[in-house]
């Protein structure tokens, strides 16, 4: 076997191997095509005939930290093997490149997400908690608060980054997103059927009832109406299910914007056919409060794919940035 990093000539043979190994490959490989120096962070193993069996890459993103600090943490993700080159060691080779090559790009952590942690651990990696929850959907009328909701447009992008900054602003675990993630990345992780819904002032934006239905959504480029208090991001991984990914709440209006956004999903996701749902949100006050209007018994359902690993920041502040209480990473920021 030889580990080495990749080059142009390696793309094909790269988006074959994540063919193979992912069902979303395309997702994966739109995202990598973008990444600045993707090729000097592309490792891959060959066979003796020059066939890429494994690879991974990472990408250097600018992360809270527990302090409010921000860090240059390495990223991990494309983790493939083909099938008939499994348990082979591919992988931890691969991981130990990476590591030498993120240390020397001066990240300070790693951090990656999987469903099986084992091949990491063993690679220094340790795994941390998310909050969430699942249950059957909520069934209530809508919420009858002072924000109505509607899906977003384009036009709504500056407001929902706003949004996205201030909410996040002394979380720990969030990417500080810059003008291409809100113009490429985002988009790509949040494509249909999944939608983004944006909460408003009631009377600045005309609306009667909390969402519009599906039929009646607003145009793609459709000027925003009102003074935005919040956003949620409404997904479908599998059919008859509903998850909430990604919420920001403007300050002072936490409350009233959670309500008519989780009420609002609920209506959207019993429209898209879901009967039951997950939410993948941090276990902030206003948050809890509203899960009601989402699922009709919340039960808790955290979840354990985090995994980081320190490279040149010490143990402990790294341990501190992930189970900070309010800590949270972003489904469209995932890499």
């Amino acid at each position: 076997m030889r580990c080495r990093t990749t080059t142009p000539a390696d793309e094909p043979g790269l988006h074959a191997l994540w063919a193979a190994a992912f069902p979303d490959a395309a997702t994966v490989a739109a995202l990598w095509n973008r990444a600045p120096g993707r090729h000097g962070r592309t490792f891959a193993a060959e066979d003796g005939g020059g066939r890429l069996v494994s690879a991974l890459h990472y990408q250097p993103r600018p992360i809270r930290s527990a302090t409010g600090r921000v860090q240059r943490v390495g990223c991990v993700g494309g983790v493939a093997t083909h099938p008939d080159a499994r348990g082979q060691g591919h992988v931890r080779h691969l991981l130990a490149a990476a590591v030498d090559a993120m240390t020397a790009d001066e990240c300070a952590w790693s951090l990656l997400f999987t469903a099986t942690p084992r091949v990491y651990e063993s690679a220094g990696w340790r795994s941390f908690g998310a909050p969430g929850w699942s249950g059957p959907l909520a069934d209530r009328a809508p919420h009858a608060g002072a924000a109505a909701v509607r899906p977003a447009t384009r036009a709504d992008l500056p407001a929902l980054r706003a949004l996205r900054d201030g909410f996040d602003a002394v979380r720990p675990l969030t990417t500080v997103r810059g003008a291409d993630d809100w113009e490429h990345r985002v988009p790509v992780w949040y494509a249909a059927p999944a939608r983004i819904l944006v909460a408003e002032d009631r009377a600045a934006s005309g609306h009667a009832g909390t969402a519009a239905p599906a039929s009646a959504q607003a145009p793609r480029g459709a000027a925003p109406s009102g003074t935005p208090a919040g956003f949620a991001v409404l997904r479908h991984p599998a059919p008859r299910q509903a998850e909430l990914a990604e919420i920001a709440l403007a300050p002072g209006r936490e409350a009233d914007a959670a309500g008519a956004l989780l009420s609002a999903a609920a209506l959207h996701a019993r429209a898209a056919g879901a009967t039951t749902a997950t939410v993948r949100l941090p276990a902030d006050p206003a948050i809890v409060a509203a899960l009601p209007r989402f699922l009709a018994d919340p039960a808790p359902a955290p979840t354990h794919y985090g995994m980081a690993r320190p490279l040149l920041a010490p143990a402990h502040d790294v341990l501190a940035t992930v189970t900070a209480p309010t800590a949270f990473h972003w489904y469209a920021d995932s890499f």
